[in-house]
């Protein structure tokens, strides 16, 4: 895998990692504590260009690649998960598929203002009681007799950034009985401001506390025909083309998260004095250092390799699928990991408050789930492989 990190690179990271020191570590133990949405922090990453790094200059974003989105990521990640989910929704599941699929006047009015982090971007296409299974979504998207709008009915749920977001895409049935049941959803802009949505009762979270979700109902939303995303009928593909560039996110999200988690452990490791001696001179302690170390270096090789595959996909029109879904699923596997071993090697301490060490641990569960969960993962791959549709 040839990775230069070229000097922009090094620059990004470096800007994101002295951000997230100064601003987000001081304060993430104390949002985590309340639930409170981070709005100030994510109205200054938007300033410094990090709610749109992939989206050209002309429309808000500060242009750069899929390389910087990463280690951008990682190092918000690192110092706070709830944080970095409202940035991943924003980059990957918001303006990734305006910029992929809209036309050149969406672009400008939908993408700007939220990949300039004046405005919340949101991503909705799960239901209470349609998850992995997209094509089972009750909401109904029904075109007026006059053709000029769609009348939306229907409820989304743990719907990320949704108590204040400003805009999202909406996936709805225009076409109930189509076969298969996936060929009739079709992808809306929403303007959140509009009669008829209606923000439902925010979800008490295990994790990512600041990371605000909710409910959302459609009564009687009057959705122009002019804010439908693609074509009538594309927006399973539109979602999952979506997806895979929000995978990746979650990949460098899971991986920030491990790091935090790895370099607090080695530090204690090093401090932490039993029977006489620190406890990294026991052999069980050196194991777990050993197999976090390798597993955070190995996700880190996966998610790189499915950034390069998304930039390689802008001249080739080739999917990342299987990259961005092996990337996802080891990388969070890995927080899984490496948050359990911290806690472990923590002890008791591990288990306090005190430390951000418990917070990690349940902020890194999330990854194992939204995005598609790793069971969701493992068929994505295994079908790719098999050449199975």
């Amino acid at each position: 895998m040839d990775l230069n990190l070229s000097e922009e690179h090094v620059m990004i990271r470096e800007a994101a990692r002295d951000f997230a020191r100064r601003e987000i570590i001081p304060v993430a133990e104390q949002y985590d504590r309340s639930g409170e949405f981070p709005m100030e922090i994510i109205q200054k990453m938007g300033e410094m260009g990090f709610m749109g790094i992939e989206v050209p200059e002309e429309y808000g974003g500060a242009g750069m690649d899929t390389i910087a989105y990463v280690l951008a990521m990682e190092e918000i990640a690192k110092a706070d998960v709830a944080t970095s989910t409202v940035m991943s929704v924003n980059n990957s599941l918001y303006c990734h598929g305006i910029l992929h699929f809209g036309t050149e006047e969406q672009k400008r009015t939908w993408v700007t203002p939220v990949a300039s982090g004046a405005e919340i971007g949101a991503y909705a296409l799960t239901e209470p009681m349609s998850g992995s299974d997209a094509g089972t979504m009750r909401t109904r998207a029904e075109l007026s007799a006059d053709g000029s709008h769609y009348v939306i009915n229907g409820r989304k749920s743990w719907i990320t950034s949704g108590p204040v977001a400003h805009r999202l895409v909406l996936f709805a049935k225009t076409d109930p009985e189509a076969v298969p049941k996936h060929r009739g959803i079709t992808a809306f802009l929403i303007d959140t401001s509009r009669p008829g949505f209606v923000r439902g009762k925010i979800e008490p979270k295990l994790g990512i506390r600041a990371s605000a979700t909710c409910e959302i109902l459609f009564e009687n939303y009057r959705c122009p025909v002019e804010n439908v995303l693609g074509e009538p009928g594309q927006g399973f593909k539109i979602a999952m083309t979506v997806l895979d560039a929000g995978r990746i996110g979650i990949a460098a999200q899971a991986l920030g998260v491990a790091e935090a988690a790895y370099e607090a452990s080695v530090q204690y490791a090093r401090e932490r004095v039993a029977f006489g001696q620190p406890i990294g001179t026991f052999q069980m302690i050196q194991q777990k250092i050993a197999d976090m170390k390798t597993r955070i270096e190995a996700s880190r090789l996966l998610t790189y390799q499915a950034a390069l595959a998304k930039m390689a996909s802008r001249e080739t029109g080739e999917r990342y699928t299987t990259a961005a879904a092996m990337a996802k699923l080891f990388a969070s596997e890995t927080a899984m990991f490496v948050t359990h071993q911290a806690v472990q090697i923590h002890g008791g301490m591990g288990y306090s408050k005190e430390l951000p060490i418990e917070r990690y641990f349940r902020d890194a569960k999330i990854t194992e789930i939204y995005e598609g969960t790793s069971e969701i993962q493992r068929i994505v791959i295994a079908r790719n492989e098999l050449g199975l549709r």
